[in-house]
């Protein structure tokens, strides 16, 4: 569903604010709201911050412009959380049991977690249940 400023329900998901969740290079932001209310569960059984470090992505958006064919961020199910060690390993724990994907980059800068819930029918060439891990 696409969402503005003025009608996202802050209430419906109290830990994530538009402005982290919508396309930085469009401004756009169009989420799928079971994959919100799945988050915000995870949210709230992690009981810490969740830095969201990348959320829905427009197809426009340079990273996925540069890509062959969209990747999962244009679905608007899925997230990249930063989180290094220990607490990447509490959050993995809870998000393997939700997400369908999960990417993981814990080595050098900018750890992160992936989350997401796509299907073959959103992305035809997606494969999932699966894990991978980032160079």
């Amino acid at each position: 569903m696409i969402y503005t400023q003025a009608t996202w329900p802050s209430v419906r998901w109290p830990n994530f604010t538009f402005t982290e969740v919508k396309c930085s290079h469009t401004g756009l932001c169009d989420v799928d709201e079971e994959f919100m209310d799945l988050l915000q569960q995870v949210r709230l059984t992690y009981g810490k911050p969740m830095r969201v470090n990348s959320f829905y992505r427009h197809p426009t958006h340079p990273v996925e412009a540069a890509k062959t064919a969209p990747g999962a961020h244009t679905t608007g199910k899925a997230v990249d959380i930063g989180v290094g060690r220990g607490q990447a390993y509490v959050l993995l724990r809870l998000g393997i049991r939700h997400f369908d994907g999960v990417g993981i980059k814990q080595h050098g800068e900018g750890r992160f977690l992936h989350f997401d819930n796509v299907t073959p029918d959103d992305i035809p060439h997606i494969i999932r249940p699966t894990v991978w891990s980032y160079k």
